[in-house]
């Protein structure tokens, strides 16, 4: 293509699908710039304003405001430079876009009412600041002290919730659930007695070394009956329930006896409650682990066949 020739408005205007209305708002603000006038007075472009207008074009539709396309197409400005700081407000765009996508599905999904919702986009627009601080109170409520103890402390950055920059709009979901689990007066005294009774645990019975988590034995003893149909009241429940009470009478130092057994029950409805098992199940979708077991069936089984044999 000749580079001498010139091109009218409605030229441009067919060539680069931009209307003849848009090329004159754009040549009258100095960024596409005629190269001359026709005897009865029309502008005209060279071929230079062809690939302006594509830019011009490109750089509308990122979000890029006039004054700065216009420093761009003179070279005033590092086309690399515009676009990175245009990346970084898109990102805080697409975040606040996440959130509010994430309140807004919650909103539908839970059926929340308008106070509900308020309470959800506050949590959600939380700062990184303000939810460390809101962690930190959980953790601080439900664990203080204890968790010196070395496993604890290793329990508490289990516990520990962590959104990313730019989370996904289930990750804000879990979120917002999480911190109003949290918050949760009950729960946060059903942890810290969890945290009670194993720091409890540790210090008594047998010293060689950390007892086994209550919720694997459950787990391993259990899940297996679970599978079979085995009844909680049945007779084939009997050996389950003797090996969690000795396991449970070996933790303490003591004989499998009647007192061994009611702490045992108690120390299942603790472990067992389902506020926990939510408790990690968000926590896993929050900092992007793999879903954890549930083992509420496995505690109710437990639960419920422990107390059978304790009323008979």
């Amino acid at each position: 293509m000749d580079g001498d020739t010139l091109y009218s408005i409605g030229e441009l205007a067919r060539r680069t699908g931009l209307t003849v209305k848009t090329i004159r708002f754009y040549s009258d603000r100095g960024i596409v710039a005629p190269a001359d006038r026709s005897p009865a007075g029309y502008r005209l472009y060279t071929i230079d304003a062809l690939a302006r207008l594509d830019l011009v074009r490109t750089l509308r539709d990122l979000g890029v405001d006039l004054p700065t396309i216009r420093r761009v197409v003179d070279r005033e400005l590092p086309l690399p430079e515009v676009a990175a700081t245009h990346a970084e407000a898109l990102a805080v765009q697409i975040r606040v876009l996440s959130l509010r996508h994430a309140v807004l599905t919650a909103v539908a999904e839970r059926g929340l009412t308008a106070e509900e919702t308020d309470l959800m986009h506050k949590l959600a627009q939380l700062s990184e600041d303000e939810r460390r601080r809101l962690i930190g109170d959980f953790l601080d409520a439900a664990l203080g002290t204890l968790d010196t103890d070395s496993a604890l402390a290793g329990i508490r950055r289990s516990m520990t919730p962590e959104i990313p920059d730019s989370p996904q709009a289930e990750q804000v979901r879990a979120w917002v659930e999480w911190a109003e689990l949290a918050a949760d007066p009950d729960f946060r005294a059903g942890v810290r007695r969890m945290a009670e009774d194993y720091t409890a645990e540790q210090a008594q019975g047998d010293t060689t070394g950390p007892h086994r988590d209550l919720g694997a034995i459950v787990r391993d003893r259990v899940a297996p009956a679970l599978t079979a149909g085995v009844a909680p009241a049945s007779h084939q429940a009997d050996p389950i329930v003797a090996a969690l009470a000795a396991h449970y009478a070996h933790i303490l130092g003591r004989p499998d006896d009647a007192e061994v057994r009611r702490l045992l029950l108690a120390r299942l409805e603790s472990v067992g409650d389902p506020r926990r098992d939510r408790y990690l199940q968000l926590l896993a979708v929050i900092n992007d682990w793999p879903a954890p077991e549930s083992l509420v069936p496995a505690f109710n089984w437990s639960i419920e066949a422990v107390r059978v044999r304790m009323e008979r």
